[in-house]
């Protein structure tokens, strides 16, 4: 009956918010129809983000909301809005109701009560599983970045102990990385965006400061700095505090390497433990197998 109760509630509690908020939205146009097809994520977002906006929940999550833009901005480029972040946690909030409802129509169908219980759990796993998912995919960016930049700066001061320009020899490093940046390498793409500004006419600091804003990380921040302090002067100058920046770099990559060896292994755990217990199993059967005859 409570499983019955609870799937009924979810299904109107959605409905009835989803045709309000269709009405407001129509409402807004002036009545007017839209005439393409809006995606899956427009329809269940729709119900709560109207409902956000009704009941000034925007204003009260602003803190964690300008937070979690900043991450997505990061993520997804410049042309990530904040209508767009809206989105984003109202998705989340929306997979949760549909795992809840979902598991009301199981627990109704099978008449087993928990499977509400569990899709309760499962409902509040999901969003903040999701939220946590932002936080990794930024942790995993700044790693890559932080292991690709030695090998940068150390291409770099070869190239202009070569006698290369800085801008030259930015574009030679570009070239040589193409395939890491259309495989959406974010410090080689950044490069390629760089080099792009540069060939369309955009200053040369401009273009820097941009690169570094990209990417959004601290070593990068430094290795920007160092080359708008000191590209004009170029030569020795420029090839020493390159190497002064390389060699923190390098121990930052060090560092990298051996904590994704470190995680690495620790997801090994699990499986080998389990590989264990089945040859434990598969050993001791027949001895047990024996002893029951």
């Amino acid at each position: 009956m409570l499983a019955q109760l609870a799937a009924a509630l979810l299904l109107l509690l959605w409905a009835g918010g989803y045709g309000w908020a269709a009405l407001q939205v129509r409402a807004q146009r002036g009545g007017a129809r839209r005439k393409r097809k809006e995606p899956l994520v427009w329809h269940l977002t729709l119900p709560w983000l109207a409902a956000a906006e009704r009941f000034g929940v925007w204003d009260q999550l602003q803190s964690p909301l300008t937070i979690m833009h900043s991450r997505l901005l990061i993520l997804n480029g410049e042309r990530h809005s904040f209508d767009d972040t809206k989105q984003e946690l109202a998705l989340a909030v929306a997979y949760g109701y549909a795992a809840l409802t979902v598991a009301a129509l199981m627990a109704w169908q099978s008449g087993e009560p928990m499977l509400l219980a569990v899709g309760a759990v499962i409902a509040g796993v999901l969003p903040a599983a999701k939220l946590r998912d932002q936080k990794t995919r930024l942790h995993r960016r700044k790693q890559q970045v932080l292991l690709a930049m030695p090998e940068l700066i150390s291409q770099l001061m070869l190239l202009i102990g070569a006698g290369e320009t800085i801008q030259r020899a930015l574009l030679r490093c570009q070239a040589s990385h193409v395939r890491e940046a259309s495989a959406g390498h974010p410090l080689y793409a950044e490069l390629t965006r760089l080099c792009h500004d540069m060939h369309n006419g955009v200053a040369f600091h401009v273009a820097l400061e941009g690169f570094s804003k990209r990417c959004a990380v601290q070593e990068v921040a430094m290795f920007t700095t160092n080359l708008l302090l000191n590209y004009r002067r170029g030569g020795d100058r420029l090839r020493l505090s390159l190497r002064e920046l390389s060699y923190s770099l390098w121990e930052k990559r060090k560092s990298v390497s051996r904590t994704l060896g470190e995680e690495a292994s620790s997801k090994l755990v699990f499986p080998l433990v389990v590989i264990f217990l089945v040859l434990m199993v598969i050993v001791a059967s027949p001895a047990v197998l024996m002893m029951s005859f």
